[in-house]
């Protein structure tokens, strides 16, 4: 876990805000609002319940259709007129405060991963699925069950007290933040393309993630970039068959994709300037042949490119393109090389004078002490979609229980990734503090 520094973006947004440091310096340390403690005494355990339900449950992108079920349903327990089928399985609902006043959103992403359960939890997931052709165990390895749990809970607490509100606000229960299947849209990109902002318009979204690398009890955010832009590729490297015992005989895409993996790993240890900002480029999956004695006519390969840099990010697909063609040709062999194969995601970047006004919010969740900068983050987010929209900060949570230390628990995205869950109280007090802090602000 990066340890904590000077929170220097935030302080650079406070200026942009207009808020002097020494003024900055001289403020009352913020206090949790007492509605705000009260609605999570009277939620945690419901909290808890919902995710535990939909971590058994979990749904693979865009077919998240008994969550999204679930979703619709609480919010019109509660009086409220959800839409649903938005981006095929995105569920979204306004809440009308009883007063006048600023327009913002909160989002939740609902979707798991083609990842087979190793928590050994008495709630773990026995759920299974077909990913790219093959039968995968599903799994929320990525904590989404948390944030859907959370901001139902934050839906709660606000309707209940909506006839004080000032202000609307929009809840987003979003599918398929992993990334749509191949050849389908989905995530916040489809929501946005299919009109989300188009008659409600925030001024602000926000948005957390809870997160193995942040232990439990503490928040991490940073003003300007947070998060890397990430891009999907597929290479497939075309030979030509034959058998094992005569490879003279045929053109071995085999040997020439391992090469090409090789060489690969000289773009950014070699030819991007990563003294201005890291960059990586993965290869994640590698599929070719059926037999131990029969060279295939084919291997494909998957990975990831994530850049903060739009310029380093056009570099490294025109390199990765050149170098796939380039070697495979090298071998005999013939590289079909899509880089991108799909639109990626932006880096997810925080407004940093809206991050600079929202940090006594989380402060005053957690306590100043545990409020700290992270180091920039080379995951992604589609969030990212809407912080190009509006104004956004997005944070993460702590999820790794206290006694373990947060640099070795396992992952997002593991298996064994394992969530404390008092960080679904933090994340329920962080986001309801941090939208009645907003709305309530004074106006300019």
């Amino acid at each position: 876990m990066p340890s904590p520094r000077c929170l220097s973006p935030l302080l650079a947004g406070a200026l942009l805000a207009g808020m002097p440091l020494a003024a900055a310096a001289q403020q009352t340390p913020p206090t949790q609002r007492p509605e705000v403690a009260a609605a999570a005494a009277k939620l945690r355990q419901q909290v808890i319940d919902w995710r535990r339900d939909f971590h058994q449950h979990p749904e693979l992108s865009n077919r998240e259709e008994r969550t999204a079920a679930k979703v619709a349903e609480h919010l019109r327990a509660l009086g409220l007129q959800p839409r649903t089928g938005i981006a095929h399985h995105g569920v979204v609902a306004i809440i009308r405060g009883g007063k006048p006043g600023p327009r913002i959103a909160l989002r939740a992403d609902m979707d798991a991963l083609p990842v087979r359960e190793q928590t050994g939890l008495p709630f773990a997931s026995q759920a299974t699925a077909t990913f790219r052709g093959e039968t995968v165990g599903v799994m929320h390895a990525c904590g989404h069950d948390a944030h859907t749990g959370i901001l139902l809970g934050v839906a709660d607490a606000l309707v209940a007290m909506r006839e004080r509100l000032p202000g609307e606000v929009m809840l987003i229960f979003q599918p398929a933040e992993e990334g749509a299947p191949a050849d389908e849209e989905g995530g916040a990109a489809l929501m946005l393309k299919e009109g989300l902002f188009r008659d409600f318009k925030p001024e602000a979204v926000f948005g957390l993630h809870v997160f193995s690398s942040v232990q439990a009890g503490k928040i991490a955010v940073r003003g300007g970039p947070l998060m890397a832009a990430s891009d999907r590729f597929t290479i497939k490297v075309h030979g030509r068959q034959t058998h094992g015992s005569a490879p003279w005989k045929g053109v071995d895409p085999i040997v020439a994709s391992a090469d090409l993996i090789s060489t690969a790993q000289t773009i950014v240890s070699r030819r991007t300037d990563i003294s201005r900002l890291p960059a990586v480029v993965t290869f994640g999956a590698i599929k070719g042949g059926i037999r131990y004695n029969i060279i295939p006519d084919e291997v494909e390969m998957v990975g990831t490119i994530r850049t903060f840099d739009e310029g380093m990010r056009q570099d490294i697909f025109a390199d990765l393109k050149n170098v796939a063609e380039h070697v495979a040709s090298a071998h005999g062999a013939r590289a079909e090389a899509q880089v991108p194969d799909q639109p990626g995601n932006p880096v997810t970047y925080n407004d940093p004078a809206l991050t600079a006004k929202m940090l006594p919010s989380l402060q005053a969740t957690v306590g100043a002490g545990n409020v700290y900068e992270p180091s920039l983050q080379m995951g992604a987010e589609d969030f990212s979609f809407y912080a190009k929209q509006v104004p956004a900060m997005f944070f993460f949570v702590g999820s790794t229980a206290e006694g373990t230390d947060p640099a070795t628990a396992p992952s997002n995205h593991s298996p064994k990734f394992l969530l404390d869950e008092s960080s679904l109280d933090v994340g329920l007090r962080a986001l309801l503090q941090v939208t009645l802090d907003y709305l309530g602000a004074p106006r300019a």
